[in-house]
């Protein structure tokens, strides 16, 4: 298939959710633009007071930017404000997390941003942004699971088979990214590690790319957010196994990397939302009860199964829980594999 064929069907998927969506947003950036500043006066019922202005530190089309214009349409019709989706993308979501930093603390704008922005990012960019210690997280709004994803030629038909293939030639295979220091990235180094294998790294910007490289058989395998569901059942390329803890509800019956043989190899991509610090907790709770609702319904649980993603929310403790455990495995394992952004 050829590369600007791919990308368009990847596009047509996504951008299907994008522009049921993008009305509402548009609709609402004049009137948030507009609308005059206020302070909550410390009663949950008073917010919110204008509209709701959501950053997002990916462009249109992508996972991120999908999940953010699917929960603004329901948070839209629960508060009762336009919720206003407005990208900023750049340096992994660094330039957006920026950005509600320096946002008034009055519970109008909020980040929405792959959990990796606190994770990952503090350890792979000299930036004093530090989103621990200069934001407050509110909830989690989702996450997708990695897919180990083999070119169809690649004679293995598991993940044992690959990591024999692995060890017989080492350094001969290779393994596809989104870039450098993204999560597919990552999720490759965390299989490296669990199976003692050297697979060479090739960086793309963005996980189409990657995976059209595997499809054509440029590349070896990649670590798959779940964009290459079609492909897989088109028996276009081999699924081998899942890079999580659990099994993938889209794909039961293969098992996961740690099932295997290779325990470790456990790295979901979960999507959170923040907020600037002194944002008043009463705001911060109903935010987050709206999230549990929204990602409750069963329309939404559809639209993110287009994206390969299940809408999971967390109490605020989990979530800092979860970002807690994650940031020490993420920054031990960028530390130990020497992984750098360019």
């Amino acid at each position: 298939m050829h590369k600007k064929q791919f990308a368009a069907g990847v596009g047509r998927r996504l951008g299907r959710a994008v522009a049921a969506l993008g009305g509402l947003a548009l609709a609402g950036h004049a009137a948030w633009a507009q609308a005059p500043a206020t302070t909550p006066t410390g009663a949950a019922g008073a917010w919110p007071s204008k509209p709701i202005r959501v950053v997002v530190g990916f462009a249109p089309g992508g996972s991120t930017d999908v999940m953010a214009r699917i929960l603004a349409q329901s948070l839209s019709e629960s508060l009762g404000q336009t919720v206003l989706i407005d990208n900023k993308p750049g340096a992994s979501g660094n330039i957006s997390a920026a950005e509600v930093v320096r946002a008034a603390p009055d519970g109008h704008t909020f980040l929405i941003a792959p959990t990796s922005v606190e994770t990952a990012n503090p350890s792979l960019f000299k930036a004093s942004l530090l989103p621990s210690r200069d934001l407050t997280p509110v909830t989690t709004v989702g996450r997708t699971q990695m897919y180990l994803v083999a070119k169809p030629q690649l004679p293995a038909k598991d993940v044992r088979e690959l990591v024999t293939l692995a060890r017989a030639k080492p350094g001969t295979l290779s393994y596809a990214s989104a870039g450098a220091g993204t999560p597919p990235h990552l999720a490759c180094e965390l299989f490296k590690q669990a199976t003692g294998t050297q697979v060479t790294h090739v960086p793309y910007r963005g996980a189409a790319p990657a995976l059209q490289d595997v499809l054509s058989g440029q590349a070896d395998f990649v670590c798959d957010p779940g964009i290459a569901f079609q492909h897989i059942r088109a028996g276009k390329a081999k699924l081998l196994g899942i890079v999580s803890a659990k099994r993938s509800p889209f794909f039961p019956e293969v098992p996961t990397v740690g099932e295997q043989g290779f325990p470790g190899a456990n790295l979901d991509i979960w999507f959170g939302m923040w907020a600037p610090n002194g944002t008043p907790p009463e705001v911060l709770a109903r935010m987050s009860a709206e999230l549990g609702k929204a990602l409750a319904l069963p329309a939404v649980k559809s639209r993110y199964g287009d994206l390969g993603a299940e809408p999971v929310a967390m109490s605020t403790p989990e979530f800092r829980k979860l970002l807690a455990d994650e940031g020490a495995m993420l920054s031990a394992l960028i530390a130990r594999q020497k992984i750098v952004v360019d």
